[in-house]
């Protein structure tokens, strides 16, 4: 159970990254996907996008419920392939709001698991939903990569939404518990993966590549996430190693940051206001930290994380990530 006081008005991720001035500048030409284009992630317009039957009745495993393709549209609201798995969902979340305000579910999925291109919600703590929300209605939470769909759009609804849509979808997400999502592989090698729908999506026949220093998360089921199925998770590949060192400053703070269990718990589940970390996708993590240390994320609380991502390299946030996400949430 998370504890709660008044002392640790506080925020957001543990442990960051430094970039070189040199990265700095190039991030302020191109982009922050030129700094961490695996976290930051641009589709491919190489691609080519499917075209599947919208008359085909889909469903996934466990559900009784079917639906034709069509159906799944983000001007529909989430597809509710699970009732049982969540509380009611409110009109917010469930179909949307005022004027720009889509449907919260349809994203971050109706059980607010979330994905990668995304942020999961279920079981934050209240205080910092409704917060972040405030931070992006009043400018001073931005997407560090403007080009990148997902984080761009949610900029858009953060500034349309009200302060009682904030409250409600909060109230809603706070209330179920984050369940384990994503499974964490250290690894020399991964398979060959393209960008397209945000994410990365591994390439049938691809065959493997060296990981190098980034973390490739991709769905567990391709079919099954492309469905917006909220049981379906990810698999989030690591170096060899990474769990390991990112233990280490996560824990003690490194010669380059602060312990992130001071704010977020022993255990990273968050304590008070303050967010868990544990469990969640490393590649949304990985963009936080970037959005911190850069300053696009600016919020109310975000001062906090200053001298976390201070000083720290790509390759520590790459580490930290990978061992956050790698602990039972």
């Amino acid at each position: 159970m998370r504890q709660s006081s008044s002392v640790w008005t506080v925020v957001l991720a543990a442990a960051g990254l430094a970039v070189g001035m040199e990265l700095h500048a190039q991030e302020e030409v191109e982009g922050a996907n030129a700094v961490l284009p695996w976290a930051y992630v641009l589709n491919d317009p190489a691609v080519a996008a499917e075209t599947p039957d919208p008359d085909e009745v889909v469903t996934v495993p466990g559900s009784s419920v079917s639906m034709p393709r069509s159906a799944i549209n983000i001007d529909n609201g989430p597809p509710d392939w699970h009732p049982d798995g969540h509380p009611r969902m409110p009109d917010v979340v469930a179909y949307g709001g005022r004027e720009g305000v889509v449907a919260c579910g349809y994203c971050h999925l109706p059980n607010g698991q979330g994905k990668p291109e995304n942020a999961g919600l279920a079981g934050q703590p209240y205080e910092y939903l409704v917060q972040q929300m405030t931070d992006w209605r009043n400018g001073r939470r931005k997407p560090g990569e403007p080009r990148m769909g997902p984080p761009a759009f949610m900029e858009r609804i953060g500034l349309a939404t009200s302060d009682e849509e904030a409250r409600i979808a909060a109230r809603y997400f706070s209330s179920m518990d984050f369940r384990p999502w994503v499974r964490v592989v250290e690894t020399d090698s991964v398979p060959r993966t393209q960008f397209a729908g945000w994410i990365h999506e591994v390439i049938e026949g691809g065959g493997v590549e060296p990981i190098g220093t980034r973390v490739v998360e991709t769905p567990v089921d391709l079919k099954l996430t492309k469905l917006r199925d909220d049981s379906s998770g990810f698999i989030a590949y690591v170096p060899w190693g990474a769990v390991a060192r990112g233990r280490a400053i996560v824990t003690t703070g490194g010669d380059n940051s602060v312990a992130c269990t001071v704010c977020h718990g022993d255990d990273l589940r968050g304590i008070g206001p303050v967010p868990a970390l544990a469990g969640r996708s490393p590649t949304y993590m990985a963009r936080q930290l970037y959005d911190l240390q850069t300053g696009v994320r600016d919020g109310a609380w975000s001062d906090l994380m200053d001298a976390a991502v201070k000083n720290l390299s790509l390759a520590d946030i790459v580490d930290i990530v990978a061992y956050t996400a790698s602990l039972d949430p």
